[in-house]
């Protein structure tokens, strides 16, 4: 299954990049389930992200790798590809891209690509995930708002 989410924010490419770290990716964390960091190395190649989702009931690992970051003249992007993953995902691919607008937008696009065990919970887990990428629009426009800059 596949998830696409573009934001539009007030922020040249190279600045929004440099603010994706630890700090930001708790904010973009929803609030369910709860979301312990415990390792976050950043967003280059061969870095490493680690969590621990908490279900109430149940706790359960994340840990995904940054596989690939490049920058051109159109874009900068980084990949994670989930390495552990809770029981109910069996595949994880997610491609951030900084879209280069003008001197003062960019564009962040967050690519997901993910299967569950059975292809049927793929179609019962997609609303909740797209919610969760959804979620970060306000986050995205609220943190490289032009007003954030100063």
């Amino acid at each position: 299954m596949q998830i696409c989410i573009r934001t539009r924010v007030s922020q040249e490419a190279k600045a929004v990049f440099h603010q994706f770290d630890a700090q930001l990716f708790m904010r973009l964390a929803p609030p369910l389930p709860r979301v312990k960091l415990l390792r976050f190395d950043g967003c280059k190649k061969e870095d490493w992200v680690e969590i621990e989702l908490n279900f109430i009931f149940f706790k359960q690992r994340w840990r995904s790798l940054i596989t690939s970051q490049a920058e051109d003249d159109a874009m900068i992007f980084f990949v994670d590809e989930g390495v552990q993953l809770p029981f109910f995902l069996r595949y994880w691919h997610h491609e951030h891209q900084i879209v280069k607008q003008s001197p003062t937008e960019s564009i962040i696009v967050d690519k997901i690509n993910f299967r569950t065990p059975f292809l049927l919970f793929d179609y019962l887990l997609y609303p909740s995930l797209y919610l969760q990428f959804l979620y970060r629009i306000p986050i995205y426009k609220r943190t490289f708002s032009s007003k954030a800059k100063a």
